[in-house]
């Protein structure tokens, strides 16, 4: 075997620099059962500068794969413990990365295409010519190097795809519509996805803890990941397998690692830091605005113990999320399961995810911001429309009062003498020509003095003088009043009054007088005969007074209009009655409503609600 001159021998000018060849502890590994050819062999690697191991058998070549990365094997076909040829579907399989050139002396053309059929990636006859040699070294190393930094690239540029892809459904998203709490937790669900999916960043677990809406606590508030390191794989395997894309994917993480009995999650559910707690680790990242990457407990801030014996994890990195105007939350991820380390770059990529769940995050608070001072904008509105109408009401009350007392001051005393006159002409004659005239001045003027009477009722802001009473007593008073009129008119009526028998905090003297003014306007509209119903109900903190009749009714263009003042449909009559019992319930804190009947019969129901307990 020659040696040429060790020192001169390089490998061919399109090579990759030596230090590229290998990585960090990779090495050769020399098999041979001749120590000679072993030691010359191995000192002219050393030489060149490549690390070197030796063994004399198969069993030796696999204890070197075991316990050290092998990036090329120098491999004999003859060994005292198996053939190297047979050794070959093996060692590929199990290292698919390291290189095999076959070494022995047959220059045989079959042996040779045989080896490389099974796998080796080259073949060398010995004795050994080292120009030859240190080239095909360097040939298949850099072959087996651009393998794997393809592989490697080619890995890179899928996970860019899938993070631009991601980041861009995000931001698509978060552009086409507002942001509720339901679709912010879509979207940070999709987020901690992106960072722990093989084709995002990797990452075995992330949590994602919030600040909550005071901004003083930071709480828990989603997490993915396995809980023991026993189950790594088992999703993002399950994943690859059925090559779902990335809307399942979400879909599938959530029903795996979303769930409220996961272990990761009850790690995220007892996260919580008060705001003040300055020097803890994660207010301290979120407040400086900066990534701080915990390597075994150690960084450059201190590490709360309590948050690693949460974690169950010593390495670890903290990307905080915040706005321009306040700060937001943090992201935790770490290699729970894979242990590898956590690159700058690995950061900055995290950083990248942790500003779209800022973005996302801001732009719910402000849907949310924007959804309340809207809410805020319309009870503004309803409560100025209210406040409106009670002015517009207030006004017209207000000219009806200085309309009535001129009525008072320039009709009442007229109308009284010429009625008064009447009734005395009447008597001191028995001409029925002159009675019919008379008769009729007195009940013109009757009328006048009730429209007066009406009038001075509701203008009078009288207060009400409460007391306890006694409310069926009250109605029962009230239906006696009207006892002959409905006679009359052969109307029947019905009291439905469940007991016990309420008893309220009212003014008697004014409440009878709504109920004697429906149940007058309920006979009124029954000329020809009906039934009128009073019934009490209960309804929480309210007693209902249902006043019922078959009547003519009240059209349902009309209702709206029944309570205002002079309105009637009626021939005769003020139209003050309903106005006047309108006032008289809203000074007691009561409601009054009027609708159509809604029984085969039809005519109208009035219901009068009163508080059950007594007015502050």
């Amino acid at each position: 075997m020659s040696k040429d001159d060790p020192l001169q021998p390089e490998c061919s000018p399109s090579s990759l620099p030596r230090e590229q060849l290998l990585e960090e502890r990779e090495a050769i590994v020399i098999v041979d059962d001749y120590p000679e050819l072993v030691h010359l062999v191995a000192d002219f690697l050393r030489e060149k500068g490549f690390p070197v191991l030796t063994a004399a058998s198969a069993a030796g070549l696999r204890e070197h794969l075991e316990q050290h990365p092998v990036a090329l094997v120098l491999l004999d076909i003859g060994l005292p413990d198996g053939d190297g040829r047979e050794l070959l579907p093996e060692l590929k399989q199990q290292f698919p990365d390291t290189s095999i050139i076959m070494l022995t002396a047959v220059t045989d053309l079959q042996t040779a295409l045989a080896c490389l059929r099974l796998g080796a990636d080259d073949y060398l006859t010995k004795p050994l010519q080292f120009t030859d040699f240190l080239q095909t070294v360097c040939r298949v190393l850099e072959k087996r190097r651009l393998t794997i930094n393809n592989r490697r690239y080619q890995l890179q540029l899928e996970q860019a795809h899938f993070r631009i892809g991601l980041l861009h459904e995000l931001t698509m998203k978060m552009n086409s519509a507002y942001l509720s709490m339901t679709e912010l937790d879509e979207i940070l669900q999709a987020i901690l996805v992106g960072i722990t999916a093989r084709e995002g960043l990797g990452f075995n677990r992330a949590f994602l803890a919030l600040f909550d809406d005071e901004g003083e606590v930071l709480e828990g508030r989603l997490a993915i990941g396995p809980g023991r390191r026993e189950d790594a794989g088992d999703i993002w395997r399950e994943m690859r397998e059925k090559e779902l894309g990335f809307q399942e994917i979400l879909d599938s993480i959530k029903a795996h690692c979303f769930t409220g009995d996961s272990e990761v999650n009850r790690i995220v559910q007892a996260m919580r830091v008060e705001g003040w707690h300055d020097d803890h680790i994660l207010i301290r990242a979120v407040r400086e605005r900066r990534s701080i990457n915990v390597k075994e407990g150690q960084s450059d801030c201190p590490v709360d113990p309590g948050l690693i014996g949460l974690l169950q994890e010593e390495s670890f990195v903290v990307v905080p999320l915040y706005s321009p105007s306040r700060a937001l939350g943090v992201l935790i991820a770490d290699h729970f399961v894979t242990r590898e380390s956590i690159t700058e770059d690995l950061i900055r990529a995290l950083e990248s995810f942790a500003s779209q769940a800022s973005l996302a995050i801001e732009h719910c608070h402000l849907y949310m911001s924007m959804e309340r001072k809207i809410r805020e904008l319309e009870a503004m509105t309803r409560e100025l429309e209210k406040n409106k109408d009670m002015l517009v009401e207030a006004e017209r009350y207000s000219a009806l009062g200085h309309m009535a007392a001129q009525l008072a001051h320039n009709i009442r005393n007229p109308i009284t003498s010429i009625g008064g006159t009447a009734r005395l002409l009447a008597r001191k004659t028995s001409d029925p020509e002159w009675l019919k005239f008379l008769n009729m001045m007195t009940r013109e003027a009757t009328r006048i003095e009730k429209t007066l009477i009406d009038l001075f009722s509701f203008v009078e802001q009288t207060e009400p003088v409460r007391r306890s009473v006694s409310l069926y007593q009250l109605i029962q008073k009230s239906l006696v009043l009207c006892y002959s009129t409905m006679q009359r008119y052969h109307i029947v009526h019905e009291l439905i009054l469940p007991e016990p028998e309420p008893v309220l905090d009212i003014d008697p003297d004014q409440i009878g007088q709504v109920l004697v003014h429906l149940i007058r306007n309920a006979v009124e509209a029954m000329a020809s005969g009906g039934r009128l119903t009073i019934e009490v109900q209960r309804h929480g903190d309210e007693i209902a007074i249902i006043v019922r009749d078959t009547g003519v009714g009240i059209a349902d263009f009309n209702l709206e209009r029944a309570t205002a003042p002079f309105f009637t449909t009626k021939t005769y009559g003020t139209g003050m009655g309903l106005t006047l019992v309108k006032r008289i319930v809203k000074d007691h804190g009561g409601r009054l409503e009027i609708q159509s009947g809604t029984g085969e019969n039809g005519g109208t129901e009035v219901v009068v609600s009163l508080p059950a307990s007594p007015m502050p």
